[in-house]
């Protein structure tokens, strides 16, 4: 069982450049990447490794880490130009019993959104488009990730195949009842003078649609991740330096049935004695090339 604790979110790796030239009628129309980086052999044969087992499967389930959106400009929280670094009150805020209790706090991470300070314009890169080859090729079970940029739908993933872990901050939540509504609506009314707008239902607190520290996982994704896994014939590992748990448990859930396992990931990760493939390079650089090209969905 995979659990239905609190969760900590912010799970942040570091990745390279782009590869595989895109071509009339691929899968990356708009983003061409640069010439593929010359890989050292280990590397190399790690990448065909994984293609190999890609090419073989029929139902892959991706979990997804930070790592795959740091091309889209989306800076880490804890490094060195990370947000949480850069400015401490966006970390208070990430927990729900300061943000509950501070009405400034609140106030001050209204306002950052409102200006744009939180990427609200970032846009998918070819890690998410290698991503979308595998749906478009029909091995693409279900997608699990740990960001909440949605860029994986806004790079063509259908919805109903994304599991948000930690939910996402283009939508917004009511603290005290069921209301939901989308980031843009709520900032229309900050930048209209409401600095710390309030449920227009019940007039409770409102908030990005986040799992917050000190929020719980929602017990349906724990059990649709839980499921995926199990019905899974590749796991995959992508960008994510799987430390944040419970949903990281999926990797040796799969490692325990027998279920292939690969990783692509920046750096080690603790759980890299339990792949069958490590890949360990930046994302954009190898990803397209483990997933394949496929066709061009209809609607890009």
């Amino acid at each position: 069982m995979l659990g239905s604790g609190p969760s900590a979110s912010g799970d942040h790796d570091v990745v390279g450049r782009s590869v595989l030239h895109a071509t009339p009628g691929g899968p990356y129309p708009g983003r061409v990447p640069p010439p593929t980086p010359d890989l050292d052999p280990g590397t190399a044969d790690a990448v065909r490794d994984a293609r190999r087992l890609v090419d073989v499967s029929r139902r892959i389930v991706v979990l997804t880490g930070a790592g795959i959106s740091t091309d889209s400009g989306i800076a880490d929280f804890r490094g060195p130009n990370g947000l949480w670094t850069k400015n401490p009150a966006a970390e208070r805020a990430s927990n729900i019993a300061t943000y509950l209790s501070d009405p400034e706090l609140r106030r001050q991470n209204w306002a950052r959104r409102a200006a744009g300070d939180l990427w609200p314009h970032v846009e998918p890169n070819v890690g998410h488009d290698a991503l979308v080859a595998l749906q478009d090729r029909g091995i693409l079970h279900t997608l699990i990730t740990q960001n909440v940029d949605e860029l994986h739908q806004r790079a063509g993933i259908e919805s109903e195949r994304v599991v948000e872990i930690h939910g996402t901050t283009r939508k917004v939540a009511c603290l005290a009842c069921e209301y939901r509504d989308t980031m843009e609506e709520v900032l229309v009314r900050v930048r209209a003078g409401e600095d710390d707008p309030a449920c227009p239902r019940c007039g409770g607190v409102l908030k990005s649609a986040t799992i917050s520290f000190g929020q719980s996982l929602v017990a349906a994704d724990l059990a649709r991740s839980e499921q995926a896994t199990r019905q899974c014939d590749l796991m995959m590992a992508v960008g994510t330096s799987l430390a944040v748990f419970p949903i990281a448990n999926v990797v040796p859930m799969a490692a325990s049935m027998g279920t292939p396992v690969v990783i692509v990931n920046a750096e080690p990760t603790d759980f890299d004695p339990l792949a069958t493939v490590v890949v360990n390079a930046g994302i954009s650089d190898v990803l397209p090339t483990i997933c394949g090209r496929g066709a061009a969905s209809p609607h890009r």
